[in-house]
């Protein structure tokens, strides 16, 4: 099976545990306003990569020993990750048969079949919340986060570790009550390890002129320092979850 690759980067240590290889997978059907990626929106692209999966894992295996001793492993992200769901499944699957630690960055925006896919072979997800509100959620994304919450529950439930990753953008996802009830949505969540709060920068804005595509958030500028510890604090004392600002 071919999977469609934007780009490789082979020793991260910002997307799951340990140094990790993270692939970035081409397509994506969500419309972010505040995108970092916007060159993974479209399914296919002049620079996209198509590896098979054992072209793949040839490359994974370079890492190994960096991967094993930092208790590290392969992170698919996007792009979302589960429009090629049957390539992750079958790469995933092969890393499992190898003991490699396998984790998927996905908004989870998608059918539940495609969670349930890789669902056996996936050791951990890092779920971005997009908003807690369904009407923000279709102004920021397009969609509405009907199916994001159901899968999110759906992964809880199978009981496989889960970090959320949510960006303050001020404005629009940093108002105190959403705030609030995303963290009573988090706290009952067993699965949930770690809430991760991820300041908005713009340093992904170059990519939409490139595109020539209109950024409708350039007067917005990052939340401040002590804005995001505030924020902080809240969802720690109401998840009693770790909770990491960037």
């Amino acid at each position: 099976m071919q999977g469609r690759i934007h780009s490789i980067d082979s020793f991260s240590t910002l997307d799951g545990p340990g140094i990790r290889m993270v692939v970035f997978l081409q397509g994506c059907h969500l419309r972010c306003r505040y995108c970092q990626n916007p060159d993974t929106w479209e399914q296919d692209s002049a620079s996209t990569v198509h590896h098979s999966s054992e072209e793949l894992m040839a490359l994974v295996r370079r890492g190994l020993g960096y991967y094993r001793n930092s208790g590290g492993g392969l992170t698919f992200s996007g792009g979302e990750p589960l429009l090629q769901h049957c390539f992750v499944r079958e790469v995933f699957e092969r890393c499992h048969g190898e003991g490699i630690h396998t984790a998927l960055d996905t908004s989870l925006y998608v059918p539940p079949g495609r969670v349930q896919a890789v669902l056996p072979f996936t050791d951990l997800f890092l779920a971005d919340i997009k908003h807690i509100s369904t009407a923000q959620s279709r102004y920021l994304t397009g969609q509405s986060n009907d199916l994001n919450l159901a899968n999110l529950k759906a992964v809880n439930a199978a009981g496989t570790p889960l970090w959320i990753r949510y960006v303050v953008l001020p404005g629009y996802t940093d108002a105190e009550k959403d705030i609030i009830a995303l963290a009573r949505l988090l706290a009952p969540l067993n699965a949930v390890k770690r809430i991760e709060l991820l300041a908005y920068h713009t340093l992904g804005v170059h990519k939409w002129e490139l595109l020539n595509l209109r950024y409708e958030l350039k007067e917005v500028q990052p939340p401040a320092a002590d804005e995001m510890n505030r924020l902080q604090e809240i969802v720690a004392e109401i998840t009693g979850k770790p909770v990491y600002i960037s």
